[in-house]
C-alpha cells in the first residue's frame, strides 16, 4: 500500500498531463464539446492535482496545439484539436483493440538502421525516443527492431533524416531465432515488472480505498494502464513466458474499467459543465 493511502489520503499524482489525456479520452473524444476549466479543476482535485497544475497543463496543451479555447461569458472552455483527437484515438485503439498481448504476430520484424553525425545529436535523441515510443528495441549499435510491420515513415516524418536512415521488413533466418531477438533487444524483466506493479496496485479486493469516488479511480486506472501499454513493445506471445503478467493485468484492467464506468459517468455528468462546439 502507498504510504499516503495508509494515512487515508489520495496519493497526489505527479502526472497531470497523463491524467488529462485519460480524462479527455474518456469524456471528450468523439463528442463535439468543450469542458469548462473550473469543472476540470473540480475533477482533478479528486486526484490530488492542484488548480495551478491543472491551469498550467491546459495552457501547455493549448500551446502545443492539443487544445483550443472557447469563451462563453466569463468562462473558458477547452476542446480537442484534430491533433489531440488523433493522439487520443491512438490511445483508445491501444487500450481496447490492440491489447496488451500480441497473439497474432506473423513472424515479421521491422528493422530501422541509422547513422547520424554528432552535429545532429539532438535529432538522434528524438529519433531514439520516437522508436522506443513506437515499440522498437535496440538490437545492436544503430539497429532497432520491432515485431510486425510499422509505419516508420509516419513515425520519423518530422525529423528530416533523408539518407541517414534505412528501413526494412524481414524474418529471422538460421542461425538467428526470433526468441534471441526478443532477448537481445528488449528488457522483458523490466516490462514484466511494470505489469506486476500495476497488479500490486489494482488486483485487490478494494483498489485505492482512499480515493474519493469511482471517477477518481477510473481516471487513475486508465492513466496507469495507458502508460503501461504505451511502453509495451507488444512482443510476440509465443516468445514470452506462459505466466506473462500482462495477461492477468489486462483482465484486471478491463474488469475494473467496466465496474467504474457507470458510477464515474454519473459523477462526471453532475460535475462537468460542457459547451457544444
Amino acid at each position: 500500500m502507498h504510504p499516503d493511502e495508509a494515512s487515508g489520503q489520495v496519493p497526489p499524482s505527479p502526472r497531470p498531463q497523463s491524467l488529462m489525456f485519460s480524462f479527455l479520452g474518456i469524456y471528450v473524444l468523439g463528442r463535439p464539446v468543450a469542458i469548462y476549466s473550473g469543472s476540470i479543476i473540480d475533477v482533478f482535485a479528486r486526484l490530488g492535482v492542484s488548480e495551478e497544475a491543472v491551469r498550467s497543463t491546459l495552457a501547455r496543451m493549448v500551446k502545443r496545439g492539443l487544445l483550443e479555447r472557447h469563451r462563453r461569458g466569463r468562462k473558458m472552455y477547452f476542446g480537442l484539436t484534430p491533433r489531440a483527437s488523433a493522439i487520443l484515438e491512438d490511445g483508445r485503439r491501444r487500450v481496447w483493440e490492440t491489447g496488451a498481448v500480441n497473439r497474432d504476430w506473423d513472424g515479421t520484424w521491422t528493422i530501422v538502421g541509422f547513422s547520424l553525425p554528432d552535429s545532429r545529436r539532438s535529432t538522434r535523441h528524438d529519433l531514439r525516443s520516437r522508436l522506443i515510443w513506437a515499440g522498437f528495441g535496440l538490437l545492436q549499435n544503430g539497429v532497432w527492431i520491432a515485431p510486425g510491420v510499422k509505419d516508420v515513415a509516419q513515425i520519423l516524418e518530422p525529423l528530416d533524416l533523408g539518407d541517414h536512415v534505412t528501413v526494412l521488413t524481414a524474418r529471422a533466418a538460421k542461425p538467428t531465432e526470433s526468441a534471441d531477438l526478443v532477448r537481445k533487444a528488449f528488457d522483458t524483466d523490466q516490462i514484466a515488472a511494470r505489469y506486476r506493479a500495476f497488479l500490486n496496485r489494482w488486483d485487490t479486493s478494494d483498489p485505492l480505498p482512499s480515493a474519493p469516488d469511482d471517477l477518481a479511480r477510473q481516471l487513475l486506472l486508465h492513466t496507469d494502464w495507458l502508460q503501461l501499454v504505451r511502453q509495451d513493445p507488444h512482443l510476440p506471445a509465443e516468445h514470452l513466458p506462459a505466466d506473462w503478467p500482462a495477461i492477468r493485468a489486462e483482465r484486471v484492467f478491463q474488469t475494473l474499467a467496466r465496474a467504474y464506468e457507470p458510477r464515474a459517468g454519473v459523477i462526471a455528468r453532475t460535475v462537468l459543465d460542457e459547451l457544444a462546439v
